[in-house]
């Protein structure tokens, strides 16, 4: 039972530390901007397109993994892909130029997709549904955890070591995940093979429900991109944040992430789910009013606008949690495959956003907030649609 247990432990670890290279793939990186601006010369378009190439990258590669994944097993593919992600950080380390760095963006994209949309499956093909949100809620604590400190490592290391030092630390934790997922995740076929092809994904499309969920889940999780895509740009170019103080603007929002997610997983057996997810609308609303306001008034004080989007990142708490794992399970046997379209989905609407964002972007907050405020405006809309819809009434009754 010992030898069970520590074996269980090994395994939720490996998991939380895929989850936390994802994360970090991201929020390491982007206190390097404004340097990677002035070492290469590029705009602030070009220094938005080595997100933008990275989400190009991810999106190709994961409707590939997810069906890979539901035919052959986890571990393998996830293998594959963090050698890929590698791969990539060592074209970026060793960058010479825009366009190389560029490459290695991309290559590092294709590579993070099976670890990002993959480790959750991990769980879920272990657990119940109410224990999957119950993990759920505890991994998003922990990986958001390291997400908060991530922009105040990230901004310290560019301060010592550059923009050369964030990604050693990106692929000396590529390899630490990759020797884990090696040891201690077990290999496990799917219990029904499904078929790689395009039509594999034709049941997901033809379920206006789980389409209606994914929605609801995208428009929530695409503001929070949209900010933090920007915010190196507006804190340290515009609002005269230094390196040094950056990263704790951005790593408040995830710590507050964080605390709530790890709350809510300890309280949300307390009430019926449907009593949150009502609760998460009016906070949808409070948040409408908060980002509308300061974009009304254009702030330009960093500590007003991040307080203001606070209440933003309490509402996606509640559906995060709820949500998330009733979308996985909705088909079963294509759980990779649902994982796969919905991040698909998120990130090239987050990618499209946020090169819109840079594309409009004139030195404040005004802009960025308009473009936040449609789609959580249509965020609220399609979760009141969600709250509404009977399949999905029963889904988070059950």
């Amino acid at each position: 039972m010992k030898q069970e247990g520590a074996s269980k432990s090994l395994i939720l670890i490996t998991v939380i530390l895929m989850d936390l290279l994802a994360g970090m793939e991201f929020d390491l990186f982007v206190p390097s901007f404004p340097e990677l601006q002035n070492y290469f010369n590029l705009s602030p378009f070009l220094v938005e397109s080595l997100l933008s190439v990275n989400f190009v990258g991810y999106c190709i590669s994961l409707f590939i993994v997810g069906g890979l994944a539901d035919r052959y097993g986890r571990k393998p593919i996830i293998l594959l892909g963090l050698i890929t992600f590698i791969i990539g950080s060592v074209f970026c380390l060793w960058a010479s130029s825009y366009s190389f760095l560029l490459a290695g963006r991309f290559i590092q994209g294709i590579g993070i997709a099976s670890p990002a949309i993959l480790s959750f499956l991990i769980i879920a093909d272990s657990y119940p549904l109410k224990q999957q949100q119950f993990w759920m809620a505890m991994l998003n604590g922990t990986k958001n955890t390291a997400v908060a400190i991530a922009p105040v490592i990230g901004s310290y290391i560019t301060l010592y070591f550059h923009w050369h030092g964030n990604f050693t630390a990106l692929l000396l934790l590529g390899i630490l995940v990759l020797v884990m997922t090696i040891l201690f995740i077990p290999y496990k076929l799917p219990e029904h093979k499904e078929t790689i092809s395009l039509k594999g994904y034709l049941p997901l499309f033809q379920s206006s429900s789980l389409m209606l969920l994914m929605l609801n889940i995208i428009f929530m999780f695409v503001p929070y991109w949209i900010f933090v895509g920007m915010s190196p740009l507006l804190y340290m170019k515009d609002l005269h944040v230094s390196l040094a103080h950056f990263g704790y603007y951005q790593g408040i929002l995830a710590l507050v992430f964080a605390l709530g997610s790890v709350l809510f997983g300890l309280i949300m057996r307390a009430f019926p789910q449907e009593k949150f997810i009502r609760a998460a609308s009016k906070i949808y609303i409070v948040s409408l009013i908060s980002i509308g306001f300061i974009t009304f008034t254009n702030s330009f004080n960093p500590l007003i606008i991040t307080i203001a989007f606070l209440p933003f990142i309490i509402s996606q708490i509640i559906p995060s949690t709820i949500l998330v794992p009733i979308c996985m399970n909705f088909i079963p046997r294509a759980k990779g495959k649902i994982s796969a379209v919905l991040q698909g989905s998120q990130l090239i609407f987050s990618a499209l956003s946020v090169a819109l964002a840079g594309h409009f972007y004139q030195g404040s907050f005004q802009n960025i907030g308009i473009i936040i405020s449609i789609f959580i405006i249509m965020a609220t809309i399609t979760h009141f649609l969600v709250i509404r819809n009977q399949n999905l009434i029963n889904a988070y009754q059950v």
